[in-house]
């Protein structure tokens, strides 16, 4: 037998051993151990990404904004109201005025993010009953700061408010208790069920921890699948692609479990709820997206491409999943967008599997959702990437 008919033998013979399940599944391991770049994404970049993603919210709840009094009253009221305000932990007052157009300057040189107008004659309206309006103006372009410039004025401005008014009811012949009843005749006590700290971080970095897994193995399978097409070893038989999903899915479920079970430990996440539905959860989502990643290489049929294309899709994804902005304030198109994304009924389903507790009967339509994504994923991937007949 000659030499050339020796090498087409032995790549034929090569080629017949990874068309098994366990020969695909030890072959992908391997290549994607020996591949620095689709390791870096698969394994790497989710241990980055958990370790300094989640570090910008550590602090959770948003304090101490530099915000400015206006007082144009000068009265024993207003020095409370601003002493009130100096004490709320939400703001921190750097600027005490009567001129609005400074504290206008301050605002407009990013000295501050907001200030309170106490207008002129302020005590006299109140000792007279007549309703008064303290503006508060704020930095619309940062919500979080926006936010807790109003609730701190309103905070404070509320609180010294009540006391003027049972002091006005008692003036008038009730008792303490009954003129703080009269005042408050319901009491309206608010606890948070399933973000107790009410912080950014414990809202948003259990949602966008799914849409990390999701970018890291799309990008990963259709780099690897990219890979064996520019070698020519694209195309397998259903044994062969079944093995190389799960491969792709053990290196998922483990960045997923570091991201359930570790990093939200670590950084105090509501986490755990329902701990055995989250992990079915995992098992239907990893797998259509490794599907799905290895359906988008046979495609672009090119690793850099892949890289390029899929990189930024990660922005519009969030968008589209439901916890930023609401689906129902969705054009119609996107919304049947999002339920093409596996991301999106990830998120849906794992907000209330691991921080909420909801029972598996509760989230079953996004289960469905990524069961029938993954099927016809797979029925594609094995129809595209299908040996040709010689």
């Amino acid at each position: 037998m000659s030499s050339a008919a020796l090498d087409a033998h032995a790549a034929g013979t090569a080629g017949r051993e990874r068309t098994g399940f366990g020969a695909a599944f030890a072959h992908t391991l391997r290549t994607v151990l020996g591949d620095s770049g689709v390791l870096l994404i698969l394994l790497a970049a989710p241990l980055i990404y958990g370790f300094f993603y989640p570090w910008p919210y550590g602090t959770e709840a948003v304090q101490r904004v530099p915000v400015a009094v206006v007082d144009q009253d000068h009265s024993a009221l207003s020095r409370q109201i601003t002493r009130f305000a100096q004490a709320n932990p939400r703001i921190d007052v750097r600027l005490v005025t009567a001129d609005v157009g400074e504290a206008r300057a301050a605002l407009w040189r990013g000295e501050i993010e907001g200030y309170a107008l106490l207008p002129r004659d302020l005590r006299r309206d109140v000792l007279r009953g007549q309703s008064v309006v303290v503006p508060v103006e704020g930095n619309g372009a940062y919500a979080l700061l926006n936010k807790a410039v109003a609730y701190g004025f309103a905070e404070a401005v509320g609180t010294v408010s009540a006391g003027a008014e049972i002091r006005r009811l008692e003036a008038g012949g009730q008792g303490p208790s009954q003129a703080a009843a009269s005042r408050s005749p319901l009491v309206l006590q608010m606890a948070p069920l399933f973000n107790p700290t009410e912080g950014y971080g414990s809202y948003v970095v259990p949602a966008v921890a799914l849409l990390i897994l999701q970018q890291t193995l799309l990008i990963g399978a259709a780099m690897l699948a990219g890979t064996w097409a520019e070698a020519g070893r694209l195309r397998a038989r259903a044994a062969a692609w079944a093995g190389r999903i799960a491969a792709l899915t053990a290196c998922g479920l483990a960045t997923g479990a570091f991201f359930f079970g570790w990093m939200f430990w670590l950084q105090d996440y509501p986490r755990g709820a329902n701990l055995p539905g989250a992990l079915v959860l995992l098992g239907l989502y990893v797998p259509a997206v490794c599907t799905i990643g290895l359906l988008l290489g046979c495609w672009l049929r090119n690793r850099e491409r892949a890289l390029q294309v899929l990189l930024f899709t990660a922005l519009p994804m969030v968008f589209v999943a439901g916890f930023t902005w609401p689906a129902e304030a969705l054009p119609p198109a996107l919304r049947w967008l999002a339920h093409v994304l596996p991301s999106t009924a990830a998120v849906q389903a794992s907000l209330r599997l691991n921080q909420m507790g909801a029972p598996l009967a509760a989230v079953w339509p996004w289960l469905a959702n990524l069961a029938v994504l993954g099927a016809l994923a797979a029925a594609a991937l094995l129809w595209v990437g299908r040996p040709q007949r010689t």
